[in-house]
Order: structure tokens, then sequence, then C-alpha cells
């Protein structure tokens, strides 16, 4: 393991239903590269995703962070990651601000002023609206606004672009660019073309 290194996958297995999705994988993601996991519908994505941010277990294999079993680091290692699921994983009943303020108080609140996160995804003028008035695309946008207002390392994001227009996924591009020019990293599914720059991507296939 090199000393760029901060996520290392040792060797993992993952069975569903008696069926194996990926087994004996290993990898390492260093600050400033992102991974994009590839694969059709079935083929354990969102399962690996999960297996990362510690929601799932392995059947076998290790997942270490800066050299340490993220079993060992718990607390630890989860403030270093902001994962954004499948689904948006708002809270309908609450604001715009409301839904950020709730991030910022579960995890390490970052310096940007929630306005401005809401303002970066051309939320604006959405901060006191329900989330339950708002529509999918825009829904979306506010879930990634959680990468903004929280300080982690580690964004692990499952099909972030689903119900975004062009003009959104080329605004989260460059979001994610300059995340990895800030040496963070990203562990990313998704089955649309991206534009990142490829010395910074990793691609796995889990169909292969």
């Amino acid at each position: 393991m090199s000393d760029a290194t901060l996520l290392q996958i040792n060797n993992l297995s993952c069975i569903r239903d008696d069926r194996v999705l990926f087994e004996h994988l290993s990898l390492s993601l260093a600050g400033g590269q992102m991974l994009l996991v590839e694969g059709h519908n079935g083929s354990g994505k969102t399962s690996l995703l999960r297996i990362l941010t510690g929601l799932k277990l392995a059947d076998e294999g290790d997942i270490l962070w800066n050299g340490v079993s993220i079993t060992k680091l718990t607390a630890d290692y989860y403030e270093q990651i902001n994962y954004v699921g499948h689904h948006d994983g708002v809270k309908r009943e609450l604001t715009c601000l409301e839904n950020l303020r709730l991030v910022q108080a579960m995890g390490k609140p970052a310096d940007m002023d929630l306005d401005d996160a809401l303002e970066a995804v051309n939320l604006y003028r959405y901060g006191d609206t329900p989330v339950s008035n708002l529509s999918a695309g825009q829904k979306r946008r506010l879930a990634l606004a959680r990468l903004l207002v929280a300080e982690s390392t580690l964004w692990i994001l499952d099909e972030p672009f689903t119900s975004l227009d062009k003009k959104s996924m080329a605004s989260f591009e460059t979001m994610f660019e300059q995340h990895l020019q800030n040496q963070g990293m990203i562990v990313m599914t998704s089955h649309h073309q991206i534009d990142m720059p490829e010395s910074n991507l990793l691609r796995l296939d889990l169909s292969a």
C-alpha cells in the first residue's frame, strides 16, 4: 500500500440469495481519485457501495481506511464519508434548509453557508419550501447539496445523476472535479456518460 492510499479493499466477496455478486475483489484508492463502478443491473454495484459505507457487511474480505479496518474505526470512518444513495434520502416534511441543517447536525459541518449551498445547486429560492413540493430533479439536487455542507473525504454516490438534466449534470461534474482537486475521493455508480479527467478515473466493471 502506497503512502497516498487511503481506501483499500481486500479480497471482498458478496453473496445475495445464494448468488455470488462479486468475489476476490481487491483495489485501492488514493486522494484525488474517482472509482466508477459499472455493470448491468443486479451485478452488485449498490451492494458494494453499501459495504463501503458500513451499512452492509461483506461475506468475505475487509475494507481498510488509512491501513485500519473500518470495523475498528467505526465513527472515525463514518465521519470521513458522505453517502448519497439511489434514493434521495431527504425528509419530505422538512424544508430544504431544514434538511441541510439536519445533515450538518449529524456530521462535521463545512464552512459553506447553507443559502450558498442551495444557490450552488440552483435551489436558492426554495430554502423554505417543503421537500414534498419539489420536483424529482430538485429533490436530487438537494440530496447532492449535502456534499457541500458537511466535510468529508470520501463521497459515495449511487446513480447521482438520476432525474437531472444535462446542465445540472455538468454542474455536478464540476463539483466532483473540484473535490478531487482538493484530494478528496469519489466512489460512484452511473448509467450516464460522465465527463471527468481520465487521469483521475479508475473503472471497475462488476459484469466482467
